[in-house]
């Protein structure tokens, strides 16, 4: 059985990482402000997998951004996967090369197919995330691109029939109206999105505790949830939530670290109290 997955998104603009909030940023703080609030270390073993994406308004600095990239996957040994604005070869190349297992295409899927195919074709479809943004107008999902700054005009389910063809490993679906919230996941996505797609589901936007990551890993269409709140989960919100979604029985993996051993026993002695 394939095991639930945990994940935390950062959001990075010219050298700080930031809130959002339906797209609109607010800065948190730079790195060693990233580092004195979360430890790696310790969080690698609450989350299965690390996200960072650069949503620079501004123009890019590759260079600068994979600094970021490469300080931060040197103090956690989880997969990391990252993207913003990649739309050469070289970019894609530089961002693996800094120490990201997978690559995080947003823009490019729609502006860009071919390159993505060829990005496939190179790296594999387990290297490459399709990242989709998703707004509701009316009665209709629809896709933006460019930070959320630019409609596609495509409904959700047209989109994603689209992608799929340029054989990308899974999605994130990300909802716009529900982003950065802390209301919790906006379900009724998924109920536009076409049963029959079978790559994994990383579900994103509005996550605020852990009864909503609960909610998210609990319905049966998505196989990892994501959140990018940095203040609702900072110090030991990510152990104590990932506590609390095992004793609820969602299928995380276990490490045998001190934390699960602990957790174990408690488990154990639940029981035999009953």
């Amino acid at each position: 059985m394939v095991k639930k997955r945990l994940i935390f998104t950062l959001l990075y603009n010219d050298g700080s990482f930031m809130l959002s909030r339906n797209f609109r940023l607010q800065r948190a703080g730079n790195i060693e402000w990233l580092r004195s609030n979360y430890d790696f270390k310790n969080i690698a073993f609450s989350i299965d997998e690390l996200i960072i994406l650069d949503v620079s308004r501004n123009e890019r600095n590759l260079v600068r951004f994979c600094d970021y990239i490469k300080a931060i996957a040197e103090e956690c040994f989880i997969p990391v996967a990252a993207g913003g604005g990649i739309t050469s070869h070289d970019h894609a190349k530089t961002i693996l090369y800094s120490g990201a297992d997978k690559l995080v295409i947003n823009t490019a899927l729609f502006k860009a197919p071919s390159f993505v195919k060829e990005l496939v074709g190179i790296y594999g479809s387990q290297c490459i995330i399709a990242s989709i943004d998703v707004k509701k107008k009316m009665d209709v999902f629809e896709i933006y691109i460019d930070n959320g700054s630019n409609s596609t005009r495509l409904s959700c389910s047209e989109y994603i029939e689209n992608i799929i063809n340029l054989g990308i490993g899974e999605i994130y679906l990300n909802s716009m109206d529900n982003d950065g919230t802390g209301h919790g996941y906006q379900f009724d996505i998924l109920d536009k999105f076409d049963s029959s797609v079978t790559l994994p589901l990383i579900f994103a936007g509005g996550a605020g505790n852990w009864h909503h990551l609960l909610e998210g890993l609990q319905h049966n269409m998505i196989d990892a949830v994501a959140t990018a709140n940095l203040f609702n989960f900072i110090g030991k919100g990510f152990p104590n939530a990932r506590k609390e979604l095992i004793n609820k029985g969602i299928g995380l993996a276990r490490w045998e670290t001190t934390f699960y051993k602990e957790l174990k026993g408690s488990l154990t002695g639940s029981k035999k109290d009953s």
